[in-house]
C-alpha cells in the first residue's frame, strides 16, 4: 500500500476516534476532538498531492478518499445537529447528505460508461471551506466548554446564532453549487438510453 492510501485510511480509522472524544465526557474532550479532525482534514490535503505529484494514484484511492471526505464531513455534522451547543438544524446536514450521495451516484454511473469524474474546483471549495468551518466551530466548542472562557453573553450569543449558522449554510451552499455542477456537467449519463 503506497504512502497516499495509507494516509487515506489513517483519515478512515480517525473517524471513530473523532466521534468517541465529540461525546466522551472528560476534560479537553473537544480540544482532542478537534486536533483529530484537524488531523484527518490535514491527510485529505496532503493524500491527493502526493498521489498526483509521485503518479500513485489507484483505484483503492479513488474509491476510498472521496468516501473518507463524505463520512468524515457528515460525521461531523451530525454529531453538531445533535449537540444542544451547536446552532444547528437538520436541514444542512439533509441537503449535504443528499449531494453526497448524488455525486457517488454520479461516479457510478461514470465508472459504468468508462468516464473517470474528477474533483472540480466547485467540489474542492466546499470540502476546504466544510472542513474549515467545522475546525472553526470545533475551536469554539473548545473555548466555551473545554476551557470554560466567560464570553461576554452579547459577543457568544454573535457567534452561537449568528456565526456558526452562517459558517454552515455558506458550506451547504456550496455544497448545492458543486453539486449542481457535477449534475449539469454529467446529466449525459443520466439522460442516456444506453
Amino acid at each position: 500500500m503506497n504512502l497516499p492510501n495509507k494516509l487515506t485510511l489513517l483519515r478512515v480509522i480517525l473517524i471513530p476516534f473523532f466521534l468517541l472524544f465529540m461525546y466522551i465526557d472528560i476534560p479537553f474532550h473537544y480540544g482532542i476532538a478537534l486536533v483529530i479532525f484537524a488531523a484527518a482534514s490535514i491527510t485529505d490535503a496532503l493524500d491527493g498531492k502526493i498521489a498526483r505529484k509521485r503518479n500513485l494514484v489507484t483505484n483503492f484511492g479513488r474509491f476510498l478518499d472521496p468516501l473518507a471526505d463524505k463520512v468524515l464531513v457528515i460525521a461531523a455534522l451530525t454529531v453538531f445537529v445533535e449537540l444542544s451547543e451547536v446552532n444547528m438544524g437538520a436541514i444542512p446536514l439533509i441537503i449535504i447528505t443528499a449531494r453526497e450521495f448524488m455525486v457517488s451516484g454520479l461516479r457510478l454511473l461514470a465508472a459504468n460508461s468508462g468516464v473517470v469524474v474528477a474533483a472540480g474546483i466547485w467540489g474542492k471549495l466546499k470540502t476546504a471551506f466544510t472542513m474549515v468551518a467545522i475546525v472553526a466551530i470545533l475551536f469554539w466548542l473548545c473555548l466555551c466548554f473545554d476551557l470554560s472562557i466567560d464570553f461576554p453573553d452579547g459577543f457568544r450569543n454573535a457567534v452561537d446564532n449568528i456565526l456558526v449558522p452562517v459558517l454552515v449554510w455558506i458550506s451547504t451552499v456550496l455544497t448545492v453549487i458543486s453539486g449542481a455542477v457535477y449534475l449539469k456537467g454529467y446529466w449525459h449519463l443520466i439522460d442516456s438510453d444506453k
